[in-house]
């Protein structure tokens, strides 16, 4: 089956030398959820304009279910809907005028029924008749979703879209994100809530300086480049790691009180059996242990070397 998006070796070069997009490949699956991570200024946002043709290419191709974002911008257009990351709405209009004036926008047919549903799901309808500058910033959000939904669009894009909402929010947003994913709408999403793409993503792709540093399914993702930690609290403090346990990569902390080993996610305990009775043999106790696995959070830190 053919990419709902195709990029293709799209450059973004702005007028004062930066470069903001370096000759990106990227090919999404129809009815995914994509998550695009990457630190602030990594180019994410203007990888998702330029896909939407909001900011023109300096080389390159785009495809939006097989139409051009240049050569064919309305037909390629009207198969997206974006929420960009900052609220842009007419201050003075109702919000049944707002999602219905944006389905007109795109030559959509009038179906009040459709936006009826639209604004139930998004629990605008009681708000319907009420004008933007009286709503909440939550509120606004969701109308900026219904907005990006109105004319039914085969892709989503959501930019930072859960940034300063209230958990409520966040909630009943990838409460729909799933519903349109059921419905076979893709979903492209950048987050700041890295959890929230390890909850929801099929799979995961890593921006940084403008390149693609890796895409791939999340699950292999975790398996490829995930840790597992076994941590032992000692009952007695350790100066320093004994030479009989150089074989293992082991940290030290809390003031000699917590003993931690780190090891490769898919290598089956790395030895775990024979580190703990090397412990004993040196009189090492302790009084408890916990394991854990690396987060996307930490495989995404490990690969960018700072936080999103």
């Amino acid at each position: 089956m053919s990419p709902i998006i195709s990029v293709a070796s799209v450059t973004k070069r702005f007028d004062s030398g930066l470069v903001a997009i370096d000759a990106v490949d990227l090919e999404i699956a129809k009815g995914e959820i994509f998550a695009l991570l990457g630190p602030n200024g990594a180019g994410k946002t203007t990888l998702i304009s330029v896909v939407c043709g909001l900011v023109s290419m300096t080389s390159g191709q785009v495809l939006v279910d097989g139409h051009d974002i240049r050569r064919a911008y309305r037909a390629a257009r009207s198969k997206v809907g974006l929420v960009p990351q900052e609220i842009a709405l007419d201050i003075f209009s109702t919000v049944w005028n707002t999602v219905r004036f944006s389905r007109r926008l795109f030559g959509r047919p009038a179906d009040d029924g459709y936006l009826e549903a639209l604004l139930r799901d998004l629990s605008l309808w009681e708000k319907r008749d009420s004008r933007i500058i009286e709503l909440s910033g939550g509120m606004k959000r969701r109308v900026m979703i219904a907005k990006a939904l109105s004319h039914e669009p085969d892709v989503l894009f959501l930019d930072e879209p859960t940034a300063g909402v209230d958990v409520n929010l966040r909630r009943d947003m990838w409460a729909l994100v799933r519903r349109l994913r059921d419905k076979g709408v893709t979903i492209i999403l950048t987050t700041h809530y890295i959890e929230e793409a390890e909850e929801m993503a099929d799979r995961v792709g890593v921006i940084d300086n403008g390149r693609i540093l890796l895409v791939d399914d999340k699950a292999a993702l975790m398996h490829k480049f995930g840790k597992r930690r076994l941590t032992l609290t000692l009952r007695n403090p350790m100066q320093a790691l004994p030479a009989a346990l150089a074989e293992w990569t082991l940290a030290l902390d809390e003031g000699g009180r917590r003993l931690t080993y780190s090891f490769d996610a898919d290598s089956q305990g790395a030895g775990i059996p024979v580190l703990l009775r090397r412990l004993d043999e040196l009189g090492v106790d302790f009084k408890d242990l916990d394991t854990a696995s690396s987060t996307l959070e930490d495989i995404f830190i490990s690969l960018v070397g700072r936080v999103a």
